[in-house]
């Protein structure tokens, strides 16, 4: 009797939980641009300079350039992403204006070192005040920015100028005056010139944290590796054409989820049931995944979610059709459930890792939406081992060990079909 007291409080916890929570799980959950609307880019990096090279921290560097600049227009957590040697896709969802969006993202990284020389007294903004132009991104040695540490172990950062001579002539002039740092017209930092550098190198020091220090460092090599973007491909999605892919897949969805869960119904009664629940709580902890992972849902990842459900029913259904085979051999149900149960395993577990290896395969060397199918699959198997195998074969061992179930009405089999009854 405790372990139906233990059944019925774990599916009616469990089931107030999905009920309560799955509301908000929809509403966080990230749309991909084909649902919520959008566009994607595919650039091609190539660099300024005819004798320059796009290596890959360049082309990391940039990728986390636009995103910022993603981030500053306040669109929707971009999408922005290297792939290849030379090339960076962009999915950006939810925007209104496109085009203007998509001029200022294939702007070249604008690094900039300025001075307050012809500045206004009473200047409102930061290029304003600073508004001479003393260094270019190209000024700087090609990955010359690196993070060193004082004495007394604060981090700053050591910069290499090209042109010594340069260097030292501005240094000399704004002795004791400040150099503000600008990317794209946005003010960094304002480091002050102690010294004057002869040698082409110099330290900026400050009150920065480890993480500003890198950051900083990153900006200053990204400026001195200046790419410029060609677009190679583009796609656009209207949020409205959006909204009817999501509403026409949801539906499509749902019907096939609720015929999967009659023929459960029908065919297998009572693990019919348990299968239904457990089916359930596999959707609603897949969605808790994909809210925790910060994934990004999109029409292929709907369709491995689709794909992983039947992947679910599926073992269930070899699970209770090797019990039905034993129950018609003969056996006592518990024992029918423990034999089937065990045969079924190693079937259930090839499948699952036929299909994790295809999916591996697929994540590592597709891209795009490729990867996110693959990526999507991964986890509804991983997540259907847990629920469909584990979970269910846990709650029927509950029911059965306490003499709950034991008619082989409840398991589809009828006794003319039992030998040696």
């Amino acid at each position: 009797m405790k372990r139906v007291v233990a059944f019925w409080l774990i599916v009616v916890v469990s089931a107030g939980v999905m009920a309560w929570t799955t509301p908000g799980l929809l509403k966080d959950i990230r749309l991909g641009l084909d649902l919520k609307g959008g566009f994607e880019i595919l650039y091609q990096a190539q660099p300024l300079d005819a004798n320059g090279k796009v290596t890959k921290e360049a082309l990391l560097q940039t990728a986390k350039s636009l995103e910022k600049r993603a981030n500053a227009l306040g669109t929707s957590e971009p999408e922005i992403y290297p792939e290849g040697t030379d090339r960076i896709r962009v999915k950006i969802a939810g925007i209104k204006n496109e085009e203007e969006v998509r001029e200022i993202m294939k702007k070249p990284a604008d690094l900039t070192f300025r001075s307050a020389e012809g500045g206004k007294a009473d200047a409102k903004t930061d290029l304003e005040k600073y508004p001479k132009i003393e260094l270019r991104g190209d000024d700087f040695v090609e990955n010359g920015a690196q993070l060193t540490y004082s004495q007394l172990r604060e981090p700053q950062i050591a910069i290499k100028i090209k042109d010594k001579k340069k260097f030292q002539e501005i240094s000399q002039r704004l002795l004791g005056k400040n150099l503000a740092i600008f990317l794209d017209d946005r003010l960094l930092s304002d480091p002050q010139v102690n010294g004057v550098f002869t040698d082409g190198t110099a330290v900026i020091s400050g009150n920065y944290s480890v993480e500003e220090a890198k950051e900083m460092r990153d900006t200053i090599n990204l400026g001195a590796l200046p790419l410029k973007l060609n677009e190679k491909y583009s796609n656009s999605v209207e949020a409205t054409l959006g909204q009817k892919s999501l509403n026409a897949t949801m539906i499509a969805s749902l019907i096939g989820c609720g015929i999967i869960l009659l023929f459960m119904l029908v065919f297998y009664r009572l693990p019919g049931a348990i299968a239904c629940f457990t089916l359930i709580s596999f959707t609603w902890l897949l969605l808790l995944v994909f809210k925790l992972a910060n994934i990004t849902l999109t029409l292929p990842g709907i369709a491995a979610f689709v794909l992983g459900i039947g992947m679910a029913v599926d073992a269930n259904i070899i699970t209770y059709e090797r019990v039905k085979e034993e129950l018609r051999s003969g056996k006592s149900i518990l024992s029918s459930f423990k034999a089937g149960s065990r045969t079924s395993l190693r079937t259930i577990i090839d499948s699952h890792v036929t299909t994790m290896i295809a999916a591996a395969v697929l994540f590592a060397l597709g891209t795009g939406t490729v990867k996110g199918f693959a990526l999507i699959l991964i986890l509804t198997i991983i997540t259907s081992l847990l629920t469909n195998v584990v979970f269910s074969r846990f709650l029927m061992d509950l029911l059965l060990k306490d003499g709950v179930g034991h008619k082989l009405g409840y398991f589809g089999v009828k006794e003319r079909e039992v030998r040696d009854l």
